[in-house]
């Protein structure tokens, strides 16, 4: 449920909220006060009816949000599943289901809730499930029931007898760890995250599974990942809300000040002055103390309510206007740019740090197999594969020397190479429509057997003791004596076989830095190897090197029997089973290395390359391990040759030794890259030095019981921010949280985060802004984003295009916001010394209460729209232009004061001109012009055309609604104007419109329109010569970029014909290139044969393959 509001709590609840605005309770207490007749200066209505419409506006932009929210909420929670209920599987929606339910899913069904598995119709109720919406990746997972459940739970009847009682731990967001305990029939039986579906996962390759309900709704993991939603605010926001209370405080002594002079001008003058008694015996102080009120009413327009309204429309414009751009409309997917939030747009034009998840974000987490090396020769140019029939045609791989040296097998080693590679894996297969469908435990599993079957080497089959393979057309079926899976501390996996001419070989692929270490003295191509790695490295291919080993059946069976004792051992099972396994695996021959490229999404290195010329970092927050993030950062261009790169466990050791000094002194660019664990091991150290130095020096209540853990987070903050890029590792959803908070705290940054999974919705939640990948990933991340497109190349747009003309229109909008609101206001300050400041009004009730609503928000509201200093070409082109928002040039407390003392200037002006041509002058008819009504007719003339003109001026991009917009609010103005000094409304109405005939008669004397004129010039002219001269002699890079604005596009046209890459491989620098994604391989599952026996005849769904592949095989693969 993310929704906020009902029917009945719409209404309450959303003004509660609107009247939390400061401006908004202001306004209200000024609505009651204008009631008060002995303070009243304005009637009621010129209040009501601007406060009225911003509440009523803001509250169905809040009621077409919530909406969206409510149907989302719907299509979720009902959403069907089988539930167990008096004996038989009854359908239910989600919203139904509680903790303790028994559900039925099927294949292809999404998990409604936490769930034990019991039992499946595949062997051994093996159960497949994709985690795309948790993790981002796409390759499938294993989960397994309980063989006690798997036996007892397979008909209805016995999972409607089900008893079992569970405990385990407590809700929790650990996506990564459960534990529980399941006491049924007297024995206890352990639980872990192996039996566990979680909500999000999608069930594959899995005709019907049985669960236990442990975790329903806000309890789930996935739910309890999202955090807390965080209400979030832009920075101009908050500077909006300081100016309005610096405003409030400045309306306050200016009455404060004039209610004085009204106190001291009546005992002076007013007291004695027969003519001005109105019959109400109040003395001098009462008189001051009622004027105060009257001139807080008179001023109000100073704190502008119709601010907050236009901001809201300008800011739903905006996000309409991304919401339409179709240069971020991915076509392959049919998925548009969303703008989930209209409240953050000019945000966007001020970030300083980007947080990215790594798989689905960067990467495609699509594997090809790109190059390789074999027997010290590199292959990769383009390859017809029509020979094959069993051939993967999506297959990438280039070159055709390579494939007529397997097919004629002349190539011994050529020959070893792809049989390694068809051999020594834990990839499953199933046989579908006449093709070979594998599911493999990572993305570069499936790419090398995908390509050792494209050349001939067919892995068709396997038992729990045995793999067959086709060689080119003969098929062979080799025994699986042992299988040596990958870990992360090996970065190797090793199988041992027994081929049918009885030799024993163990075949290895891993890590070049761990397989030369256990190459034999003897082995050949390791120098021609290590050149290739080097090339295959400098063009970010991930790597991995191949090698074999004969054993002797005696040697074997030594081996065998340590390997049996390890995998009984009771302590330390996984360091025994490490060291046997290093007893085997050495003295190795080398054949050669694969090449693997780890696919970025389209635009990426560009993308980075246009953030960091922005002055933009970028930090990458993965669950990957280091090197795997390493070699996607040098791919996308993140990590660069002339960069310094720095490791956690290296830099912080020593740290600084006095607070100004940088940690990398030396010249040149850095980067640093970081585990969690590393993380996980400073905060435990930070705690620890704490506590130390607060027992040692007795200080903790003088110095503050957090000094020693926030000074070792500022240094950690300090450090990471002296790089230009930071890559974190096996960083958990909360640890990416935390880095963004740490950022958000010490620098005072704008941040913002991007992902596509549910490991990523607390990052997304904590970051300023949040952007979520939408697309094949799921959709956790799009629902707790600000933001969502499908594709990271977008994000560039969005930023320097989007960001930055919302941030320059929101500015521009806000110093002429304020600035028409003070040239207005103050007239009535100035008036107030020449009516004994007796809370008299200069202008006409209704022109009070129209100038915000209709004279002058038209303009400056297309302004706020439309407006842009250059085109969206030349904003990508010069990436620099984002600058000024970053630094927050364009609003702030200089720009908020230039904008009152143009608006003091204006006032002076608009007041003094028209006053001093009324002193003493005669009109055509030989009456004087200079009565009060005409007065307020000319300066508010005046000031309509000094304001649209003005707007004008400040106007950089011009369409034909521009100039209706300026030429029409002066025709509105007049209209409205003859219209309510017109006799017939004043017969309606006499109370209210008191101007009759006032605008008729002095507009028609040119007396007054030459003052006019006069009063317009000489407000406008000193403007227009500030602009010239800054725009001549000071010019900001915008300026330069509009001068030579046709150059710049000449070259654009010249730059997309010639397109160059902007990622160039190929650098000099030496490093592994080792990179393998996954964890752990099904070596366990295989080696038991759980996942290929047989059920005993007469269970139902027996059946001894995968049943499904998933989407996207062949690209997965």
């Amino acid at each position: 449920m993310t929704y906020k509001y009902n029917a009945l709590t719409f209404l309450p609840l959303n003004l509660f909220e609107q009247l939390k605005r400061a401006a908004n309770c202001y306004f209200l207490a000024l609505l009651i006060l204008q009631v008060i007749p002995d303070i009243s200066t304005l009637p009621w209505y010129t209040t009501l009816i601007p406060l009225v419409v911003v509440l009523g506006i803001t509250a169905i932009k809040d009621l077409v949000d919530d909406l969206a929210r409510h149907r989302m909420d719907k299509e979720i929670n009902n959403r069907k599943c089988d539930v167990l209920s008096g004996g038989s599987f009854q359908e239910s929606k989600w919203r139904h289901i509680q903790v303790g339910d028994v559900i039925r899913l099927r294949k292809n069904d999404f998990v409604p809730a936490d769930v034990l598995l019991l039992s499946s119709s595949n062997p051994n109720s093996l159960c497949y499930v994709e985690t795309a919406e948790l993790d981002g990746e796409t390759n499938l997972k294993f989960k397994m029931g309980l063989r006690v459940t798997d036996e007892r739970l397979q008909e209805e009847r016995q999972l409607a007898e089900f008893d079992a009682l569970i405990e385990c731990e407590e809700p929790n967001n650990r996506l990564d760890k459960f534990t529980g305990t399941m006491l049924w029939k007297g024995e206890r039986y352990p639980l872990e995250l192996d039996n566990m579906l979680l909500r999000g996962c999608k069930v594959r390759n899995t005709e019907v599974c049985h669960g236990l309900v442990i975790f329903a709704g806000a309890d789930t993991k996935i739910m309890r990942n999202g955090g807390k939603t965080r209400f979030k605010r832009t920075k101009i926001d908050e500077l909006m809300n300081y100016m309005v209370y610096t405003i409030f405080l400045l309306l306050i002594l200016i009455s404060a000040g004039l209610a004085i002079g009204h106190s001291y001008w009546y005992d002076d003058i007013g007291s004695k002055a027969w003519y001005l008694y109105d019959g109400k015996n109040q003395d001098a102080s009462l008189r001051g103390f009622l004027s105060f009120w009257g001139y807080i009413i008179i001023l109000n327009t100073m704190v502008p309510i119709s601010l907050y309204v236009s901001v809201e429309v300008i800011r739903l414009g905006q996000s309409k206007f991304i919401n339409w751009d179709l240069q971020m409309y991915f076509a392959e997917k049919d998925t548009p740019a969303k703008a989930r939030t209209t409240t953050l747009n000019e945000q966007l034009g001020q970030i300083q740090y980007i947080f990215s998840d790594k798989t689905g974000t960067l990467t495609q987490n699509v594997m090809q197999f790109k190059k390789c090396t074999i027997a010290g020769r590199s292959y990769g140019t383009p390859v017809d594969w029509s020979w094959n029939r069993l051939a993967d045609k999506k297959f990438p791989f280039m070159d055709h020397l390579l494939v007529a040296n397997v097919r004629s097998k002349k190539d011994k080693e050529a020959n070893e190479f792809f049989k390694l590679l068809s051999l020594c894996h834990t990839v499953m297969v199933e046989h579908k429509d006449g093709d070979l469908v594998y599911q493999a435990a990572s993305p570069d599993e499936g790419a090398l057997v995908t390509a050792a079957r494209n050349f001939g080497y067919v892995f068709l089959s396997r038992t729990q003791d045995t793999i067959s393979i086709r060689e080119m057309e003969q098929e062979n079926t080799y025994e699986m004596l042992a299988l040596l899976d990958f870990n992360s501390d090996r970065k190797r996996m090793s199988i041992i076989l027994r081929f049918p001419d009885g030799r024993i070989r163990l075949y290895c692929k891993g890590a070049d830095t761990v397989i030369y270490e256990r190459l034999s003295p003897n082995s050949r191509y390791k120098e021609s190897t290590q050149t290739a790695l080097d090339v295959f490295a400098n063009e970010t291919l991930r790597t991995l090197c191949l090698c074999y080993k004969d054993i002797s059946t005696d040697e074997y069976e030594a081996w065998s029997r340590r390997h049996k004792e390890a995998q009984v051992a009771l302590v330390d099972r996984d360091g025994a089973l490490d060291r046997v396994y290093e007893q085997i695996e050495n003295n190795l021959l080398l054949i050669g290395a694969t090449a693997i490229e780890d696919k970025l999404q389209d635009g990426v290195p560009e993308t980075i390359a246009k953030l960091a010329k922005a002055d933009i970092k970028i930090w990458v927050l993965t669950g990957d391990k280091k090197e795997t993030a390493e070699n996607i950062g040098y791919s996308c261009s993140l990590l660069t040759d002339d960069m310094h790169i720095h490791y956690g466990e290296d830099t912080f050791r020593h740290g600084k030794k006095k607070p100004e000094e940088p940690f990398f002194p030396e010249p040149g660019k850095n980067a640093l890259i970081i585990t969690g664990g590393w993380l996980v091991r400073k905060s435990s150290l930070f705690k620890l030095v704490s506590f130390l130095y607060q027992l040692w020096t007795h200080t903790h209540l003088e110095r503050g019981g957090a000094y020693g853990a926030v000074l070792p987070q500022i240094d950690f903050v300090d450090m990471a921010c002296e790089c230009e890029a930071v890559i974190c590792c096996r960083v958990t959803p909360k640890q990416k949280a935390n880095v963004v908070s740490l950022v958000k705290k010490y620098k005072k940054a704008v941040t913002l985060s991007i992902g596509d999974g549910a490991n990523d919705v607390n990052m997304i939640k904590t970051a300023d802004i949040g952007v979520g990948i939408s697309g094949q990933e799921g959709m956790q991340a799009v629902m707790s984003s600000d933001y969502a497109f499908a594709q990271f190349r977008y994000l560039q747009r969005l930023l320097l295009v989007h960001g930055r003309w919302s941030y320059i229109r929101m500015c521009k909008f806000l110093r002429f916001f304020f600035f028409k609101n003070f040239a207005f206001t103050l007239v009535h300050f100035w008036y107030s010394f020449f009516n004994g400041y007796s809370s008299q009004v200069a202008f006409e009730d209704m022109f009070i209460t129209l100038y915000n609503l209709c004279y002058s928000s038209l303009p400056i509201l297309l302004v706020g729209l439309l407006d842009q200093d250059v085109n969206d070409r030349l904003s990508l082109k010069f990436p620099k232009l984002y600058l000024p928002g970053q630094q927050g040039l364009l609003f702030n407390y200089k720009n908020f004061f230039i904008s009152l003392f143009h608006g003091i200037f204006v006032s002076l002006i608009i007041f003094f001109i028209p006053y001093g041509a009324f002193l003493q002058t005669m009109g055509q008819d030989g009456e004087a012009p200079s009565d009060y009504q005409s007065f307020a007719v000319v300066t508010a003339s005046s000031l309509i055309f000094v304001v649209n003109l003005q707007i004008s001026l400040d106007t950089s991009y011009w369409t034909f609604v521009s100039c209706f917009a300026v030429l029409g609010s002066i025709a509105i103005y007049f209209g409205i104007m003859f219209d309510i000094h017109s006799a017939g409304i004043h017969v309606l109405l006499p109370s209210v419109f008191t101007f009759t005939g006032a605008a008729s008669n002095a507009l028609r004397q040119p007396y007054l329109w030459l003052t006019i004129i006069l009063t317009v010039g000489v407000s406008l002219l000193p403007v227009i010569c500030i602009q010239f001269l800054h725009k001549t002699i000071y010019p900001s890079v915008g300026d330069k970029v509009q001068r030579n604005r046709k150059k710049y596009e000449m070259e654009l046209e010249q730059d997309e014909k010639k397109k160059p890459s902007a990622f160039q491989r190929g650098g000099r620098s030496r490093r592994s290139a080792y990179a393998f994604s996954h964890s752990r391989g099904y070596a366990d599952l295989i080696a038991s044969g759980r996942s290929i026996r047989r059920r005993p005849t007469g269970r139902a769904g027996n059946q001894d393959t995968i049943r499904e592949a998933p989407r996207r095989e062949a690209e997965n693969i």
